[in-house]
């Protein structure tokens, strides 16, 4: 027992020498995938393909996800608002929670399980099978050639499908607003007096940043595969993408916590 004691500090130690050094690794392959984003040449087709898989590929999930959340938090908005008589603020509401919160949040957590999940198997499966070390071989920049052209189309993708979700959800809290109220009438209207250019603005700052904590953090999953400990092969690669899905949800979480409070 007091063996197992005295040996705490030292393991406690060597958890946080291995957190620092993964982080750093971390922070160095994402510089580098984002310094090669100013050098473009010849990779117009990879930016248009990961734009296609990213975006249109994900985009009827989007619009299915965000007209059943908008048609939800219209009928909870409606059973709750009504209490107080103010069920014609009902429009607010449903497209402040969209805009600032929800919009963002919800469309990033449904790129991690579509795109997410797929870019860290596709990097890890060419890690294993040593692809990754054949285009190194070949003179060819595997952070460039494979991750910087993600991270561009992450950047005009998810803006673009947090707008998508935002339009559509906003639709979904109208079509309850239909079912339930006679006051749906203005439910337009008080949403162009209430919302402020300040709630948008905030709402597609916090997409950029998710895409670039989503796709830095799946790629790099995917990426160092081989330094999985306890694991090789297709368990590596099985326990990468378990691994990428679950931390780039809770740092897109704590992200959004984070820039509400700047925002506030």
């Amino acid at each position: 027992m007091l063996k197992s004691i005295s040996a705490l500090p030292a393991l406690l130690g060597e958890k946080v020498t291995q957190l620092a050094g993964t982080v750093g690794l971390w922070a160095i392959f994402s510089c580098s995938s984002l310094a090669h984003v100013f050098s473009l040449r010849n990779m117009l087709p990879k930016i248009l393909y990961n734009i296609h898989f990213i975006g249109f590929k994900s985009l009827n999930i989007i619009v299915l996800v965000a007209f059943f959340t908008g048609m939800v938090l219209g009928l909870q908005g409606y059973y709750t608002l009504i209490k107080f008589s103010a069920e014609g603020m009902l429009g607010v509401a449903v497209a402040l929670s969209l805009v600032r919160e929800l919009g963002p949040v919800l469309t990033a957590i449904m790129l991690i399980g579509r795109a997410g999940s797929s870019i860290t198997a596709e990097i890890g499966i060419m890690r294993i099978s040593e692809q990754i070390d054949a285009l190194a071989t070949m003179n060819i920049d595997p952070v460039r050639y494979l991750v910087t052209p993600k991270m561009i189309a992450a950047f005009i993708c998810f803006p673009l499908l947090t707008a998508v979700f935002d339009c559509v959800g906003i639709l979904g809290g109208y079509f309850s607003s239909v079912l339930l109220s006679s006051r749906s009438g203005i439910f337009f209207s008080k949403i162009q007096s209430s919302l402020l250019l300040s709630d948008i603005t905030g709402g597609f700052i916090k997409s950029v940043v998710f895409s670039f904590i989503v796709i830095s953090i799946t790629c790099f999953c995917g990426y160092y595969t081989h330094l999985n400990q306890g694991s090789a092969g297709a368990q590596g690669v099985s326990n990468s993408t378990t691994s990428a899905v679950v931390q780039s949800c809770v740092y897109v979480l704590i992200a959004d916590y984070v820039i509400t409070s700047f925002l506030m």
